[in-house]
């Protein structure tokens, strides 16, 4: 067993109910390890650890990105504490804890933080959830056009401290306070010293509007290779930046909202780590998409009650529907995660949709071509009936053709509509195509076999 584990046992047993020799041992551990622990502990406990810690500490902890569950163990703290560590933390973290909270002990909390931290908190909470006003931090290095580059490194000195970054800094008037400019710490290094700020600043920046979604934002800074955007409002001004480390846990956020759409999970059903949650919430985000998903499986039951008599006729036409449907499943499923995601890139629009159908349609056809020769020779092996071989592998071309067609054309369909593509998920897509695939399947065997 090793320290970790020993020491969250020694706490989960509670060996010592006034945890004497723990606080020691918890205070020796290096911050990512100590996050690791907190992260296996029940939140009274976790709580309970944070007590023992100094608020710098605690600050420290809380600063790491893999800590989860921030703002419920801040709700266990006493007020005054919480508030002590919200002080302490850049105002992008600040925010996003805040967020996280019950609007009851949001307002505990925040009745206990200091006057110029609140005004700054209630500001950051005007803006919408999942925009980048909403994930910015308005703690940035502004530099005066008419500084030189030896007056800018100076006072990049001086107020170092009190920003959460430096390597980005922003040149803007100092009437109006718009963006004239961004120069990095590193341009700065490498330029003259009695240089202008001016000469060395890029003159056209990448910028974000604060209503923008987060989701752009990352994609451009993705895109410029960025190590932070400037957020402006409506009156061009700069009011604060989104840094690579901030568009981190977007990207994550939104991959994994996307994930559980594609499998038929409400967004939500991860927010909390998966022992937290009860299994009363967890059976309410999955329960929707599964009712909907086995109406829609009635269809599949309608086509093979259609074909009643032809099933019963040729009862080895039914040994191979699993076989059929499923790999007409896989095949659209293949689609819809290569469609959806490169819609989510940017690679294609609706612009690209019949382009998209075609070189996804082409390629069900060789798929199918391909599987459809493998699949005349198994059928052909298991039934001796070349007529029924031929039958499984013209099927098999005519379903992979079809599925990839359609896993092409409804996620850019949904993106045309405003609907999020994740939501059209892959097990929708299975679900369209096992009944369609059945119906093809049926009608090309009474075709074929009716010539018999």
């Amino acid at each position: 067993m090793s320290a970790l584990e020993e020491l969250r046992e020694r706490i989960n047993l509670r060996l010592d109910e006034s945890f004497v020799g723990i606080s020691e041992r918890v205070a020796d551990l290096a911050p990512e390890d100590l996050v690791e622990l907190l992260n296996q502990l029940k939140l009274v406990e976790a709580a309970t650890v944070m007590m023992m810690l100094t608020v710098s500490r605690a600050i420290e902890l809380f600063d790491q990105p893999t800590m989860t569950r921030r703002g419920a163990i801040l709700e266990k703290l006493e007020p005054a504490r919480a508030a002590l560590i919200i002080e302490g933390l850049s105002a992008d973290e600040r925010t996003d804890i805040i967020q996280q909270m019950g609007l009851t002990e949001r307002r505990r909390v925040l009745a206990k933080v200091n006057a110029e931290a609140k005004a700054e908190l209630e500001h950051l909470l005007s803006y919408a959830e999942h925009t980048a006003g909403g994930i910015m931090t308005t703690e940035f290095v502004h530099l005066d056009p008419v500084m030189s580059v030896g007056e800018a490194l100076k006072h990049i000195r001086l107020v170092a401290r009190e920003k959460e970054s430096i390597y980005a800094c922003y040149v803007l008037d100092p009437a109006t306070e718009r963006l004239l400019g961004a120069v990095s710490l590193r341009d700065l290094v490498m330029a003259e010293i009695d240089q202008p700020v001016t000469a060395v600043m890029r003159r056209k920046p990448v910028t974000v509007q604060t209503n923008e979604d987060q989701e752009s934002v990352a994609q451009k800074i993705a895109k410029y290779n960025l190590l932070a955007v400037p957020v402006l409002d409506d009156d061009s001004c700069v009011v604060g930046f989104v840094t690579v480390d901030d568009v981190i846990d977007v990207m994550i956020e939104e991959q994994t909202e996307d994930i559980l759409k594609m499998a038929g999970v409400e967004a939500g059903a991860l927010d909390r780590p998966y022992f937290d949650n009860p299994i009363f919430h967890v059976v309410r985000k999955r329960i929707g998409w599964l009712l909907f998903l086995f109406v829609a499986g009635t269809l599949t039951s309608k086509v093979l009650h259609s074909f009643e008599s032809e099933l019963a006729t040729v009862v080895a036409l039914t040994f191979f529907v699993p076989l059929l449907i499923g790999t007409g499943g896989n095949a659209g499923a293949q689609t819809v995660m290569t469609v959806i995601r490169s819609l989510s890139l940017g690679e294609i629009g609706v612009k690209h949709a019949w382009r998209v159908a075609v070189r996804e349609g082409t390629t069900g056809m060789l798929v199918g071509a391909t599987i459809g020769v493998i699949a005349f020779g198994q059928a052909y092996w298991v039934t001796h009936d070349w007529h029924l071989a031929v039958t499984i592998a013209v099927t098999i071309f005519a379903i992979c053709t079809w599925s990839t067609t359609v896993g092409a054309v409804i996620p850019i369909a949904a993106h045309r509509f405003g609907v999020d593509p994740a939501v059209l998920s892959a097990p929708l897509i299975t679900t369209l195509v096992d009944a369609t695939g059945l119906l093809i399947y049926l009608t090309i065997a009474k075709i074929i076999l009716d010539q018999i």
